[in-house]
This record gives structure tokens, C-alpha cells and sequence, in this order.
């Protein structure tokens, strides 16, 4: 069991007094699974002498863009409150670096929201996308495995955020869409794949 600090206020007569306190979180069960399973099938797959050569999934990033927002302020406040549902983190806000004033866009102006999950974080969500939320989505048949970049990362796109069970349909005011890059340590493109078909990432099946 994984250990964490967390803080704690004791209200004590003579005044409150702040407290850490150690406690025992599971750790995600993808992460067990990586040492488990995934690194032995890597290894044997692509001959590797060791198994710190084994490719390694080393963060998710999750990007909402609001091109509304220029008229819109409160669009950024709901990607933000969306996003932080499904990741269970804050998000950061991304803004414009330059001035279009064709599209009424200055510099410094909110334009979207953006979280990088690691660790717990990073393999829970993953947990979540392929086992959840993947079928949820309509007349699903695999993601598409052509998203690479040549260096062994991977990037998808989801048209609906309704996807994720977090988010309640009902308080949903505007369907937006999210790219999630995928960032292993993988030197090509074939082992990075093999990486996610490890985990049981559902590419789709070519015809």
C-alpha cells in the first residue's frame, strides 16, 4: 500500500494545531498492472536485455479548447468545472499569446484549459477511459491508430465530454470536444503502441 501525507488541524484548548497525518491509499491498479503484466510482455515482445528498457506511459495531457469564449466568458468557467470532474484535478487556463482581431481575440484572453495527470492520477484515468467511458461512446469501434507522432506519443480526439460519467448530461449546457495526448518513453511509434495495447487500449481494427 502506497503511503501519503496529508494535513490535518487538531483543535486543542490552548488553539488549533496543524497535524500530518500518514495514511495507506491503494495505489491505481493500472500501476500494478505495468509491473505485473505489461513489462514482462514488452520485454519477451521486443527483446529487451532489461526491464528498465520497457516503454513507460509517463503522463496524460487533456486539452479543451473554447473558441466561444471570445464571447463568451463563462464557457472557460464550465470547461474548467468539466474537465476537473474527469480528471479530479484543477485544470490551468491557456490563453492567446498573440492579438487576431479578426476574430475579436487579445492577447492574454482565455482560449481554453488544459491538465497534465501523472503517477495515480494518470493511471486511474487511463483505467477509466478504456473500461468506462470508450464504450460509451456512439457506434464505437476502436480508436483510430494512425494519431502518432513519430516519437512514440499518441494523441486523441473526443468529440463529446458526455462521455465520462462524471459529467451529468442534465447540467450540460454545450457539447465540447478534448484532445488527450498520451506521452510514453518509447522510441518509435510501434512500441508506444504496443504499450497501449498492453494496458488494453481498443485501437481499431483495420479492414
Amino acid at each position: 500500500m502506497a503511503k501519503t501525507v496529508v494535513k490535518k488541524v487538531d483543535f486543542r484548548p490552548d488553539g488549533p494545531r496543524l497535524e500530518e497525518v500518514t495514511t495507506s491509499v491503494a495505489p491505481a491498479r493500472l500501476a500494478a498492472f505495468y509491473k505485473e503484466h505489461v513489462v514482462p510482455a514488452l520485454q519477451k515482445r521486443f527483446n529487451y536485455t532489461s526491464p528498465m528498457q520497457v516503454p513507460r506511459l509517463e503522463k496524460i495531457t487533456l486539452n479543451i479548447g473554447v473558441g466561444g469564449a471570445t464571447q463568451d466568458a463563462k464557457l472557460v468557467q464550465n470547461a474548467i468545472n468539466e474537465l476537473e470532474l474527469i480528471t479530479g484535478q484543477r485544470p490551468a487556463v491557456t490563453r492567446a499569446k498573440k492579438s487576431i482581431a479578426n476574430f475579436k481575440l487579445r492577447e492574454g484572453m482565455p482560449i481554453g484549459v488544459r491538465v497534465t495527470l501523472r503517477r495515480a492520477r494518470m493511471y486511474e484515468f487511463l483505467d477509466r477511459l478504456i473500461n468506462i467511458a470508450a464504450p460509451r461512446v456512439r457506434d464505437f469501434r476502436g480508436f483510430p491508430d494512425r494519431s502518432f507522432d513519430g516519437r512514440g506519443n499518441y494523441t486523441l480526439g473526443i468529440k463529446e465530454q458526455i462521455i465520462f460519467p462524471e459529467i451529468d448530461v442534465d447540467k450540460v449546457s454545450r457539447i465540447t470536444g478534448m484532445d488527450v495526448s498520451f506521452v510514453t518513453s518509447a522510441n518509435t511509434d510501434e512500441e508506444a503502441q504496443a504499450l497501449l495495447q498492453e494496458f488494453g487500449f481498443p485501437f481499431r481494427k483495420r479492414d
